[in-house]
């Protein structure tokens, strides 16, 4: 799998260099450790009861304490004869061992434990760090569905893995070695012979693991596909409810519904014919082991004692091995899961550049040449080039998709531009610091999104622990204070997920309340007055035009009473600068900006008409 940067950037406490097994064990090998050994222990312990119960069957099988453990049979008197007090003794020396394995067994799962959920916490805080900063591009194709099924799901796939099957790994092979020279030191034939059906259950095991590995790839897919038709659904109910699609968006997540049931049909299906046809060579490896050991005690070649001791061993390697096939399963969900885990990990991030000495910047803009285009080669910024002196307010207009939001992109660092230069007071913006960058400049987009918080925990997110006079003040500029008010807890009234209990015109002043309590060298209203009325309008822009000077404000906007008074109008069309100056000077010669300005006054017009023609109606109508 591939490898990640030992330390995830802006994270410090965590670190994953890669999701292979044996690197996402890193910091825990120690305590993973602890647990082999304690298991080591575990087995140790457990193999001496049945050789206690051996010598216990012969010893009370013949009456002969010569054929008991030497060291306890010396505790008894041969003359007296006291088998009873032996196989009491024998039972108590067994349940002293059993107890002691029981133990190192405690200490192998808890030290298991403890390893596994430290790594997975470091696993999950890898993940959430790594999606902060990834690069944006990631997201124009991740489905958030699929995403929110890699930091949960698969997680808890991983973390079951680690906390049982890879200490069962070792146990089932070190079972395995173990016992063998056991085996061979009672009885070397029979020791053979409990060996007939061995391989067939290790070559069952590995072509399960090969065949069910496939399978929940195919299986974790499936319910990622049904995760993500939820919770898209869930985040756009409204829609589907305004555009009457609750059959279709009903049937749509029936299919992915039946995909993943037929999924999983199939891997239930594939594990139910491994644990009967593994219980099956199981049984019959112990019968055979039965009945030649029988066989050998009626020639006398075998003691009874011998032949119970035979059973106790097998029955602990065959039945792990025949468990080998469920922890293969797990290992091959792992496997998945930690493949759909690193897709993550492996992500480039946003490259990190140099913070400026300066602290705060004075934000002064300069384009130059500037060309960009998404991840086709279809350009959209096409050598752009203007300079913003700092301080001003630079209203963008121009068609849809002419690269006005995309410039702010640049702007924001979200996307490389591939020629060019652009800077903040003179610095190259591919060289700084990416978070000091967006820092310096705060964004109100046309559709903001809000936190399922309180309204004073969503506008305090633009300066935490801000003064309440300031909030207050950002709000009255944004001109969302008094319908604050109204509502019955004020600024303790809680927004319903994603703003949805408020108007499109609130979410929009709230967001700009939260930017301007921020206050940033530069600001950026990306249409985000267009659900506004036009008196709210003008409110909001006259606070703005109190705080001229005060920062660099780009205003993107369609309405030109949003663009009028600002210093200079920028006006795009196809990725190229078409005009550039006042409303004054761009109006007066022809180009796009008038005939803006033409069919918004024609528009304009039709609306006094219409209003002065229904006023000299009103007097006849009556």
């Amino acid at each position: 799998m591939t490898s990640i940067s030992s330390a995830i950037h802006r994270s410090p406490a965590v670190s994953v260099s890669g999701t292979s097994l044996w690197n996402i064990t890193r910091g825990q090998r120690l305590r993973y450790s602890g647990a082999i050994l304690a298991m080591l222990l575990t087995n140790l312990f457990l193999f001496g009861a049945p050789l206690i119960g051996k010598y216990a069957i012969d010893v009370v099988g013949t009456n002969d304490l010569g054929l008991g453990m030497p060291w306890l049979a010396d505790q008894f008197d041969p003359a007296v004869g006291n088998f009873g007090g032996y196989l009491w003794a024998s039972a108590g020396l067994a349940l002293g061992v059993t107890a002691i394995a029981g133990i190192f067994l405690y200490l192998r799962g808890r030290w298991a434990a403890l390893a596994s959920e430290a790594i997975v916490q470091n696993l999950r805080l890898a993940l959430y760090a790594r999606l902060h900063h990834v690069q944006a591009n990631f997201y124009d194709t991740a489905d958030t569905g699929d995403l929110v099924q890699r930091c949960s799901s698969d997680v808890e796939t991983i973390r079951v893995f680690l906390s049982t099957h890879v200490v069962e790994i070792g146990r089932a092979v070190m079972l395995l070695v173990t016992v063998m020279p056991i085996l061979f030191w009672l009885d070397q034939r029979l020791a053979w012979v409990s060996l007939v059906l061995m391989p067939f259950l290790v070559i069952g095991a590995y072509w399960f693991f090969a065949r069910v590995k496939s399978l929940f790839e195919a299986t974790d897919e499936a319910e990622a596909a049904l995760t993500a038709t939820l919770q898209e659904n869930l985040t756009g109910i409204r829609v589907v409810r305004a555009f009457a699609r609750q059959e279709y968006e009903t049937q749509r997540f029936a299919e992915r519904n039946t995909a993943f049931r037929d999924h999983s049909f199939k891997l239930m299906l594939l594990m139910s014919y491994y644990w009967g046809i593994s219980d099956f060579f199981a049984m019959v490896q112990l019968g055979i082991v039965l009945l030649v050991g029988a066989s050998f005690i009626m020639a006398n070649t075998l003691s009874v004692g011998d032949l119970f001791a035979f059973l106790t061993y097998i029955g602990m390697v065959i039945w792990p091995l025949r468990h080998l096939g469920r922890v293969l399963t797990d290992t091959g969900k792992a496997v998945v899961a930690l493949g759909r885990v690193d897709h993550i990990l492996a992500t480039p991030v946003e490259a990190t550049g140099l913070i400026p000495e300066m602290g705060r910047c004075k934000g002064a803009l300069a384009f130059k040449n500037v060309h960009f285009n998404y991840n086709d080669d279809t350009p959209v910024l096409r050598g752009l080039t203007v300079n913003i002196p700092a301080g001003e307010t630079l209203a963008i207009v121009g068609p849809p998709g002419c690269g006005k939001t995309s410039l702010i992109r640049v702007l924001l660092g979200l996307y490389p531009y591939s020629e060019g230069s652009a800077t903040i007071d003179g610095q190259e913006i591919s060289d700084l610091d990416i978070h000091w960058l967006r820092a310096q400049v705060g964004v109100v987009l046309q559709d903001p999104f809000l936190y399922s918080r309180s309204i004073g925990a969503n506008v305090e997110l633009g300066r935490p622990n801000a003064p309440t006079e300031d909030i207050r003040k950002a709000c009255e500029d944004a001109a969302i204070h008094a319908s604050i008010l109204s509502f019955a807890n004020g600024y303790d009234s809680m927004v319903g997920e994603r703003g949805v209990t408020l108007s499109g015109g609130q979410r929009q002043r709230l967001a700009l309340a939260r930017t301007l309590l921020k206050n940033p060298p530069v600001l950026v209203l990306d249409d985000s007055l267009s659900a506004v009325d036009t008196g709210t309008e003008a409110q909001i822009l006259a606070a703005l035009r109190a705080r001229k000077g005060r920062q660099t404000t780009l205003i993107i906007a369609h309405r030109l009473s949003s663009v009028r008074d600002a210093d200079r109008i920028l006006v795009l069309d196809d990725g190229k600068l078409k005009q550039l100056g006042t409303h004054a000077e761009l109006a007066a010669v022809e180009g796009p900006y008038r005939r803006l300005c033409v069919i918004q006054g024609q528009l304009d017009d039709t609306i006094s008409a219409d209003l002065n023609n229904s006023t000299n109606a009103s007097p006849s109508a009556s």
